[in-house]
């Protein structure tokens, strides 16, 4: 205790200076905290992804559609327990500043394989009714005041023409890292619709969703449905839910790279700026210190004293910047909504932070508890600050 008590005064002697310092590592650790979060921002997809779902494309790219025979083809592979589809659409909502993501997709069977997508029974059935009917994640609900009933118009870009459509359900995340941003509608009312205004493109098919029945069968499955369309005029690449998430992520990759040096950059300034801080601290006390060995104190108390200073500035400041990266990053998570769907502090930032703390505490004490370990009385005794 008395130890405790010489440590907090000792931290306490220069209020403006560690105030600063504080100050400093408060920011440094919340904007560690931040950036990791980014990072893992990017990868909520692929983290939320479930073993037991393929997606296969067509092996050129995306940009390229599937035929919709290969549906019931892709059924009667084994292993396959289910099968649906799902077209990219891209329309706008009133500019182009208001994106969100939208897919058609296979009414009857999509919401099954996804689980994870909780609607209410009755407004599922709303849906399914209604050939115009759409089903919203409460995210996008939430930032543009979509109500069940509302009537949404999409311009459409990839599918040109105005696009209507009825809310009849909003959806949320069975977990936190449900992404709740989408927007889903009807592919049989995409593909109507392009019976009449452009027959060739009608009855095909971004994407199709494949359940199956392991895990452990996915590179199996995965490959017996390329071997079935091989040599044929649409080739497919299937890949788990997860590859297939992280290919976009691939496109980005860079991005995400210089964000996590970044990260741990402004951890190496405020430990380069803590370790000044110590240095003046220790030079201006080496008189004190040098009394202290003169009453017998050896050179572990020294040590003792100075970490222990050290630590405390450090973990003060890292405590603060924890505290304060919750209600920063639901403040960025709503303005960075429509851009980054999933954005939640997960525990292993949090360890993180509070590691990045004590190494700055730790790292920052060193050189200036060697010197005073190792400064002689007389030395000591006749330094002036």
């Amino acid at each position: 205790m008395y130890y405790l008590k010489l440590i907090v005064r000792n931290a306490l002697r220069h209020k403006l200076r560690t105030g600063l310092t504080v100050l400093g590592i408060v920011v440094a650790i919340l904007a560690f905290g931040l950036l990791r979060t980014v990072v893992d921002a990017w990868y909520a997809g692929s983290e939320a992804a479930s073993k037991t779902r393929l997606v296969t494309r067509n092996s050129i790219s995306l940009v390229f559609s599937l035929p919709l025979t290969y549906s019931a083809k892709i059924r009667q592979i084994e292993g396959v327990n289910a099968v649906s589809h799902a077209n990219w659409f891209g329309g706008v909502y009133i500019t182009e500043k208001n994106f969100f993501p939208q897919f058609a997709v296979q009414a009857s069977t999509y919401f099954d394989l996804y689980p994870e997508f909780v609607v209410p029974p009755e407004q599922m059935r709303a849906f399914l009714r209604d050939r115009k009917g759409a089903i919203v994640g409460r995210k996008t609900a939430d930032i543009y005041g979509f109500k069940v009933g509302d009537q949404v118009n999409l311009r459409g870009t990839i599918f040109p023409g105005t696009w209507e459509f009825v809310v009849r359900g909003i959806y949320d995340g069975a977990e936190a890292r449900t992404d709740t941003s989408q927007f889903f509608f009807q592919w049989d009312y995409l593909n109507e619709t392009m019976k009449k205004t452009a027959p060739r493109r009608a009855n095909s098919v971004g994407v199709y969703i494949v359940s199956i029945a392991s895990a452990d069968r996915a590179a199996e499955v995965a490959s017996a449905i390329d071997r079935t369309f091989k040599n044929s005029l649409a080739e497919t690449l299937t890949e788990t839910e997860q590859a297939f998430q992280l290919g976009f992520v691939s496109m980005v990759e860079a991005i995400v790279v210089a964000i996590r040096i970044v990260s741990f950059l402004v951890i190496f300034i405020i430990m380069a700026v803590m370790a000044n801080t110590m240095a003046m601290t220790v030079r201006e006390r080496m008189a004190e210190y040098a009394t202290l060995k003169a009453l017998g104190f050896g050179p572990w108390h020294l040590t003792l004293l100075i970490f222990g200073e050290s630590l405390t500035i450090a973990g003060f400041g890292a405590a603060i910047g924890i505290a304060l990266t919750f209600p920063v990053a639901e403040g960025f998570g709503k303005a960075m909504g429509k851009f980054l769907p999933v954005f939640n502090v997960h525990a292993e930032t949090l360890y993180m932070q509070v590691a990045a703390g004590l190494i700055v505490g730790a790292v920052a004490a060193l050189v200036p508890c060697v010197r005073a370990a190792h400064i002689r009385i007389v030395d000591g005794l006749r330094n002036i600050g």
